[in-house]
């Protein structure tokens, strides 16, 4: 049998295990693992994908964002006998659930993350709510069934604002400060070459 020289050196890129050597994130995918080769839920699957990857691919996600999505506030007007079809369900984060102190009532609700900050955690129990460990949830949920998986906003990161950097392309510039002295000759001014 030969060498496969088109592909000798090539890898899958798509992760296999995590990198973390947390012991509990590797329970996690042991279970995990398990419920995804033995149901056919393709959740299962998912949560899992989501266990193997880096926390930049695991964004932190707001109680104010989760709430929009799980409160009736938008239903409850005059004659309005619709329910939020969420209201009920159990929201699963792969990553950390943090808090807004800008949301001032935080509705009853059962989340389901890998971490909650202090203050979150607190908000959601004091507002009779649950906070769940992935493994109560496999429990609780063993298919996912009665879930609204959620993901942060992966392009949140300060770093993003620096990507794709170029003329016209309303980028943040990579400089100490925002003063006279700094980036403000070639391409920032017309008797300096040009201007942007």
């Amino acid at each position: 049998m030969g060498i496969d020289l088109t592909a000798h050196h090539v890898r899958s890129s798509h992760r296999k295990a995590p990198k973390s050597n947390n012991p509990y994130l590797k329970l996690l995918v042991k279970l995990y693992r398990f419920l995804a080769r033995r149901t056919q839920s393709s959740f299962n699957k998912t949560i899992l994908r989501r266990l193997f990857m880096s926390r930049m691919h695991r964004p932190p996600m707001a109680l104010s964002r989760i709430a929009s999505l799980v409160a009736n506030r938008f239903y409850e007007k005059e004659g309005n006998e619709k329910k939020n079809p969420h209201a009920d369900k159990t929201v699963v984060v792969v990553g950390t659930v943090t808090d807004d102190n800008r949301l001032l009532v935080v509705p009853k609700m059962a989340i389901a993350a890998l971490r909650f900050t202090a203050t979150a955690r607190a908000r959601i129990e004091a507002a009779g709510g649950e906070c769940l460990t992935m493994d109560q949830l496999a429990l609780r949920a063993p298919t996912g069934s009665n879930t609204l998986l959620l993901r942060g906003p992966k392009k949140a990161r300060e770093a993003e604002k620096h990507f794709g950097f170029g003329p016209h392309k309303h980028k943040k510039p990579k400089v100490e400060s925002k003063g006279r002295k700094f980036e403000r000759a070639r391409g920032r001014r017309r008797s300096r070459g040009f201007k942007v």
